[in-house]
Protein backbone atom coordinates (compact mmCIF):
# COMPACT_ATOMS: atom_id res chain seq x y z
CA UNK A 1 0.00 0.00 0.00
CA UNK A 2 1.07 3.44 -1.07
CA UNK A 3 2.17 5.28 2.46
CA UNK A 4 -0.47 8.33 1.16
CA UNK A 5 -3.45 5.98 1.37
CA UNK A 6 -1.55 4.33 4.71
CA UNK A 7 -1.91 7.69 6.52
CA UNK A 8 -5.66 8.09 4.89
CA UNK A 9 -6.67 4.68 6.29
CA UNK A 10 -5.23 4.91 9.68
CA UNK A 11 -4.47 7.60 11.58
CA UNK A 12 -2.58 7.30 13.51
CA UNK A 13 -0.03 4.74 12.74
CA UNK A 14 2.00 2.91 14.31
CA UNK A 15 4.70 1.23 12.81
CA UNK A 16 8.48 -1.32 13.74
CA UNK A 17 11.57 -0.61 12.79
CA UNK A 18 14.58 -3.02 12.47
CA UNK A 19 18.38 -3.00 11.77
CA UNK A 20 19.83 -4.90 8.83
CA UNK A 21 20.90 -8.35 9.67
CA UNK A 22 24.48 -9.28 8.72
CA UNK A 23 24.11 -12.97 8.16
CA UNK A 24 21.37 -15.45 6.40
CA UNK A 25 21.28 -16.61 10.68
CA UNK A 26 20.38 -13.51 12.19
CA UNK A 27 18.07 -12.64 8.92
CA UNK A 28 15.88 -15.91 10.29
CA UNK A 29 15.62 -14.47 13.71
CA UNK A 30 14.96 -11.07 13.04
CA UNK A 31 11.82 -12.34 10.52
CA UNK A 32 10.45 -14.16 13.26
CA UNK A 33 10.74 -10.93 15.63
CA UNK A 34 9.00 -9.47 12.83
CA UNK A 35 6.63 -12.29 12.99
CA UNK A 36 5.86 -12.48 16.82
CA UNK A 37 4.93 -8.26 16.10
CA UNK A 38 2.11 -8.85 13.49
CA UNK A 39 -0.59 -9.30 15.92
CA UNK A 40 -0.25 -5.82 16.53
CA UNK A 41 -1.76 -4.97 13.09
CA UNK A 42 1.23 -2.44 12.48
CA UNK A 43 0.81 0.11 9.62
CA UNK A 44 4.02 -1.05 8.37
CA UNK A 45 7.52 -1.97 9.19
CA UNK A 46 10.95 -0.39 7.79
CA UNK A 47 14.55 -2.15 7.88
CA UNK A 48 17.19 -0.01 7.67
CA UNK A 49 20.67 -0.27 5.63
CA UNK A 50 24.38 -0.74 6.44
CA UNK A 51 26.07 1.91 6.04
CA UNK A 52 27.89 1.66 2.31
CA UNK A 53 25.11 -0.65 1.74
CA UNK A 54 26.98 -3.46 3.11
CA UNK A 55 23.63 -5.68 3.78
CA UNK A 56 21.98 -4.24 0.93
CA UNK A 57 20.53 -7.72 -0.49
CA UNK A 58 19.75 -9.33 3.39
CA UNK A 59 17.51 -6.18 3.77
CA UNK A 60 16.10 -5.67 0.06
CA UNK A 61 15.55 -10.05 0.87
CA UNK A 62 14.04 -9.70 4.19
CA UNK A 63 11.92 -6.77 3.05
CA UNK A 64 10.37 -9.10 0.23
CA UNK A 65 9.84 -11.77 2.89
CA UNK A 66 8.34 -9.84 5.10
CA UNK A 67 5.84 -8.24 2.59
CA UNK A 68 4.86 -11.66 0.93
CA UNK A 69 4.41 -14.57 3.62
CA UNK A 70 3.41 -11.68 6.63
CA UNK A 71 1.47 -9.30 4.22
CA UNK A 72 2.49 -6.55 5.99
CA UNK A 73 3.17 -2.77 4.09
CA UNK A 74 7.31 -2.94 4.30
CA UNK A 75 9.62 0.42 3.47
CA UNK A 76 13.07 -0.32 3.30
CA UNK A 77 15.80 2.40 4.11
CA UNK A 78 18.02 3.89 1.58
CA UNK A 79 20.98 6.23 1.52
CA UNK A 80 22.85 8.22 -0.23
CA UNK A 81 26.47 6.63 1.06
CA UNK A 82 28.30 4.84 -1.74
CA UNK A 83 26.17 4.58 -4.42
CA UNK A 84 26.14 5.88 -8.07
CA UNK A 85 22.61 6.63 -10.09
CA UNK A 86 23.21 2.75 -11.61
CA UNK A 87 22.96 1.72 -8.14
CA UNK A 88 20.50 3.48 -6.73
CA UNK A 89 18.23 2.66 -9.65
CA UNK A 90 19.09 -1.47 -9.59
CA UNK A 91 18.09 -1.29 -5.62
CA UNK A 92 14.06 1.16 -7.22
CA UNK A 93 14.09 -1.81 -9.84
CA UNK A 94 14.32 -4.57 -7.89
CA UNK A 95 11.61 -3.13 -5.08
CA UNK A 96 9.63 -2.49 -8.05
CA UNK A 97 9.43 -6.02 -9.48
CA UNK A 98 8.39 -7.28 -5.79
CA UNK A 99 5.75 -4.63 -5.42
CA UNK A 100 7.39 -2.43 -3.01
CA UNK A 101 6.76 0.82 -3.17
CA UNK A 102 8.07 2.73 -0.47
CA UNK A 103 11.31 3.63 0.59
CA UNK A 104 12.91 5.82 3.66
CA UNK A 105 15.74 8.06 1.84
CA UNK A 106 17.93 9.33 3.68
CA UNK A 107 21.72 10.45 3.67
CA UNK A 108 23.55 8.22 5.82
CA UNK A 109 26.24 7.75 8.12
CA UNK A 110 29.77 7.30 6.80
CA UNK A 111 30.93 3.46 7.19
CA UNK A 112 33.79 3.53 9.67
CA UNK A 113 35.35 0.44 8.59
CA UNK A 114 35.89 1.72 4.78
CA UNK A 115 39.14 2.99 4.52
CA UNK A 116 39.67 5.80 1.94
CA UNK A 117 35.53 6.76 1.50
CA UNK A 118 35.34 9.65 0.21
CA UNK A 119 31.44 11.62 0.76
CA UNK A 120 32.60 14.01 -2.61
CA UNK A 121 32.66 10.58 -4.60
CA UNK A 122 28.84 9.67 -4.40
CA UNK A 123 26.17 10.67 -6.76
CA UNK A 124 23.74 11.92 -3.47
CA UNK A 125 25.61 14.43 -1.78
CA UNK A 126 22.73 15.08 0.05
CA UNK A 127 19.38 13.62 1.16
CA UNK A 128 17.35 16.22 -0.82
CA UNK A 129 19.16 14.48 -4.36
CA UNK A 130 17.98 10.95 -3.66
CA UNK A 131 14.33 12.04 -2.63
CA UNK A 132 14.35 13.70 -6.41
CA UNK A 133 15.74 10.93 -8.04
CA UNK A 134 13.21 8.27 -6.35
CA UNK A 135 10.41 10.38 -7.09
CA UNK A 136 11.56 10.85 -10.72
CA UNK A 137 12.10 7.34 -11.26
CA UNK A 138 9.54 5.15 -13.68
CA UNK A 139 8.67 1.74 -13.65
CA UNK A 140 5.60 0.28 -14.77
CA UNK A 141 5.14 -2.02 -11.93
CA UNK A 142 5.69 0.49 -9.58
CA UNK A 143 2.86 2.30 -11.33
CA UNK A 144 0.76 -0.34 -11.57
CA UNK A 145 0.87 -0.85 -8.13
CA UNK A 146 1.64 2.80 -6.52
CA UNK A 147 -1.49 3.83 -8.64
CA UNK A 148 0.41 5.90 -11.04
CA UNK A 149 2.22 7.74 -8.03
CA UNK A 150 5.63 6.55 -7.93
CA UNK A 151 7.45 5.81 -4.29
CA UNK A 152 6.16 6.81 -1.51
CA UNK A 153 8.60 8.54 0.38
CA UNK A 154 9.42 8.70 4.03
CA UNK A 155 12.49 11.48 4.70
CA UNK A 156 14.20 12.31 8.32
CA UNK A 157 13.77 14.66 11.17
CA UNK A 158 15.46 15.58 14.24
CA UNK A 159 13.38 17.13 17.22
CA UNK A 160 16.90 17.79 18.90
CA UNK A 161 18.32 19.55 16.03
CA UNK A 162 20.56 17.63 13.28
CA UNK A 163 24.13 16.73 14.58
CA UNK A 164 25.72 18.03 11.24
CA UNK A 165 23.73 20.77 11.28
CA UNK A 166 24.03 23.19 14.09
CA UNK A 167 22.20 26.36 13.20
CA UNK A 168 18.54 25.38 13.33
CA UNK A 169 17.16 28.29 11.15
CA UNK A 170 19.58 26.36 7.98
CA UNK A 171 18.43 23.19 9.49
CA UNK A 172 14.74 23.82 9.01
CA UNK A 173 15.50 24.87 5.68
CA UNK A 174 17.27 21.57 4.62
CA UNK A 175 14.04 19.57 5.87
CA UNK A 176 11.64 21.80 3.71
CA UNK A 177 13.89 21.10 0.52
CA UNK A 178 13.73 17.44 1.24
CA UNK A 179 9.35 17.98 1.40
CA UNK A 180 9.74 19.86 -1.54
CA UNK A 181 11.69 17.69 -3.66
CA UNK A 182 8.71 15.19 -2.59
CA UNK A 183 8.89 13.37 0.53
CA UNK A 184 5.65 12.25 1.60
CA UNK A 185 6.08 12.32 5.43
CA UNK A 186 8.69 12.43 8.07
CA UNK A 187 10.07 9.85 10.66
CA UNK A 188 11.84 11.51 13.73
CA UNK A 189 14.98 10.68 15.21
CA UNK A 190 14.67 9.16 18.75
CA UNK A 191 13.90 11.52 21.65
CA UNK A 192 12.74 11.52 25.19
CA UNK A 193 11.10 14.29 26.04
CA UNK A 194 7.73 14.86 23.94
CA UNK A 195 7.84 19.10 24.37
CA UNK A 196 11.06 18.67 21.59
CA UNK A 197 8.96 16.98 19.24
CA UNK A 198 5.74 19.40 20.15
CA UNK A 199 8.42 22.08 19.14
CA UNK A 200 9.86 20.30 16.03
CA UNK A 201 6.38 19.94 14.81
CA UNK A 202 5.33 23.23 15.47
CA UNK A 203 8.55 24.95 13.58
CA UNK A 204 7.98 22.68 10.81
CA UNK A 205 4.50 24.19 10.62
CA UNK A 206 6.01 27.61 10.65
CA UNK A 207 8.27 26.77 7.69
CA UNK A 208 5.33 25.86 5.28
CA UNK A 209 5.87 21.86 5.69
CA UNK A 210 2.41 20.23 5.79
CA UNK A 211 3.52 16.45 5.81
CA UNK A 212 2.91 13.63 8.46
CA UNK A 213 5.47 13.90 11.30
CA UNK A 214 5.75 10.00 13.19
CA UNK A 215 7.17 10.22 16.18
CA UNK A 216 10.50 7.90 16.93
CA UNK A 217 10.41 6.05 20.05
CA UNK A 218 12.99 3.64 21.49
CA UNK A 219 12.68 2.02 25.04
CA UNK A 220 15.69 1.84 26.99
CA UNK A 221 15.94 -1.86 27.76
CA UNK A 222 19.28 -1.32 29.59
CA UNK A 223 21.48 0.77 30.74
CA UNK A 224 24.48 -0.43 27.82
CA UNK A 225 22.08 0.08 25.85
CA UNK A 226 21.31 3.61 26.17
CA UNK A 227 24.75 4.32 26.34
CA UNK A 228 24.97 2.43 22.49
CA UNK A 229 21.65 4.68 21.80
CA UNK A 230 23.82 8.20 23.02
CA UNK A 231 25.94 6.98 20.42
CA UNK A 232 24.03 6.29 17.21
CA UNK A 233 22.06 9.12 17.52
CA UNK A 234 24.99 11.73 17.94
CA UNK A 235 23.27 13.92 20.47
CA UNK A 236 19.91 12.39 22.49
CA UNK A 237 19.38 14.43 25.44
CA UNK A 238 18.22 12.01 28.58
CA UNK A 239 15.88 13.96 30.80
CA UNK A 240 17.37 13.97 34.27
CA UNK A 241 13.85 12.04 35.57
CA UNK A 242 15.05 9.85 33.17
CA UNK A 243 17.67 9.64 34.44
CA UNK A 244 17.59 9.47 38.07
CA UNK A 245 15.00 6.47 37.60
CA UNK A 246 17.73 4.62 35.83
CA UNK A 247 20.01 5.23 38.86
CA UNK A 248 17.87 3.79 41.41
CA UNK A 249 17.10 0.93 39.72
CA UNK A 250 21.21 0.46 39.98
CA UNK A 251 22.64 -3.18 38.38
CA UNK A 252 18.84 -4.36 38.25
CA UNK A 253 18.50 -4.56 35.12
CA UNK A 254 15.24 -6.25 35.15
CA UNK A 255 14.39 -3.04 36.70
CA UNK A 256 16.27 -0.58 34.05
CA UNK A 257 14.36 -2.58 31.66
CA UNK A 258 10.88 -1.66 33.42
CA UNK A 259 11.66 2.08 33.68
CA UNK A 260 12.51 2.31 29.99
CA UNK A 261 9.71 0.39 29.00
CA UNK A 262 6.97 2.73 31.85
CA UNK A 263 9.02 6.11 30.19
CA UNK A 264 8.29 4.65 26.66
CA UNK A 265 4.71 3.99 27.45
CA UNK A 266 4.08 7.09 28.93
CA UNK A 267 5.61 9.23 25.92
CA UNK A 268 3.39 7.31 23.58
CA UNK A 269 -0.04 7.86 25.84
CA UNK A 270 0.93 12.21 25.96
CA UNK A 271 1.75 11.86 21.87
CA UNK A 272 -1.76 10.34 21.49
CA UNK A 273 -3.53 12.62 23.86
CA UNK A 274 -1.51 15.13 21.64
CA UNK A 275 -2.61 13.68 18.27
CA UNK A 276 0.26 12.54 16.72
CA UNK A 277 0.29 11.68 13.28
CA UNK A 278 2.24 8.46 13.74
CA UNK A 279 4.39 6.89 15.98
CA UNK A 280 7.52 4.83 14.85
CA UNK A 281 9.25 1.78 17.44
CA UNK A 282 12.92 1.55 17.22
CA UNK A 283 12.53 -2.26 18.42
CA UNK A 284 16.29 -2.85 18.55
CA UNK A 285 15.17 -5.93 16.84
CA UNK A 286 13.33 -7.31 19.02
CA UNK A 287 10.09 -7.45 19.81
CA UNK A 288 9.45 -8.06 23.83
CA UNK A 289 9.35 -4.03 24.55
CA UNK A 290 7.23 -2.63 22.08
CA UNK A 291 4.30 -5.85 22.72
CA UNK A 292 4.54 -4.52 26.72
CA UNK A 293 4.06 -1.08 25.38
CA UNK A 294 1.05 -1.73 23.56
CA UNK A 295 -0.52 -3.78 26.68
CA UNK A 296 0.38 -0.94 29.09
CA UNK A 297 -1.24 1.71 26.96
CA UNK A 298 -4.17 -0.98 27.72
CA UNK A 299 -4.77 -2.27 23.58
CA UNK A 300 -4.49 -5.32 21.97
CA UNK A 301 -3.04 -3.98 18.49
CA UNK A 302 -2.90 -0.71 16.63
CA UNK A 303 -6.57 -0.36 15.75
CA UNK A 304 -7.81 -0.64 18.89
CA UNK A 305 -5.30 2.04 19.95
CA UNK A 306 -7.00 4.28 17.51
CA UNK A 307 -10.34 3.52 19.02
CA UNK A 308 -11.32 1.31 15.99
Amino acid sequence: MHITDIFQASSPTFSFEFFPPKTPASSERLYHAIRELEPLKPSFVSVTYGAGGSTRDLTHDLVVRARKELNVTTIPHLTCVCHQQADIQAVLARYAEHGICNILALGGDPPRDLAGYDKANDAFQHAEDLVRFIKDFSNPQLDANSGGRGFGIGVAGFPEGHPGTPNRLTEMDYLKQKVDAGADYICTQLFFDNHDFYDFRERCELAGINIPIVAGIMPIVSAKGMNRMAELSAGSRFPAPLLRSIQRAGDDTDAVKRVGIHWATEQCRDLLDHHVAGIHFYTLNQSDATRQIFQYLGARDSASLRGK
